[in-house]
């Protein structure tokens, strides 16, 4: 056996690495019914504006990317999206969201969106920041 260290992670190296683990947690939690959700918001163009990425994994929706462009921003944009993304968690099934933020992003957009603070990793990812997880009941 021999230990290898890499700078840059491969598609099929992830692709290997992710099937060990989801055939070892399988003996414990049923995906079946996990999946993503992701809604965008596109201009007359086809321009990306903003959007969400994120899963359902089991009762839960975790959001992983949030984004809106700043000629947007303040129009309602990311309301709309995380409102849309919550609806069609709830008709799959979630009960629960989770999100995470970095302290220079949108921690209080969040809150105003019904998120509550759960945790606060201080000095990440570097000293002087936060990393803040946020959950919200569906």
């Amino acid at each position: 056996m021999e230990l290898l260290i890499k700078d840059i992670i491969t598609e099929d190296d992830k692709a290997e690495l992710l099937t060990g683990l989801r055939a070892y947690n399988r003996q414990f939690i049923d995906a079946s019914e996990w999946g993503d959700i992701c809604v965008y918001l596109r201009d007359s163009q086809g321009t990306m504006r903003g959007g969400l990425i994120g899963q359902r994994k089991g009762d839960w929706l975790s959001i992983d990317y949030l984004w809106v462009c700043e000629t947007v921003r303040g129009d309602g944009v990311g309301s709309a999206l995380i409102n849309r993304a919550e609806a069609v968690a709830r008709e799959k099934g979630c009960l629960h969201a989770l999100v995470d933020t970095i302290s220079f992003q949108a921690l209080p957009f969040y809150q105003k969106q019904g998120y509550q603070l759960v945790n606060t990793l201080e000095n990440f990812p570097q000293a002087g920041m936060a990393r803040h997880y946020l959950t919200k009941m569906l």
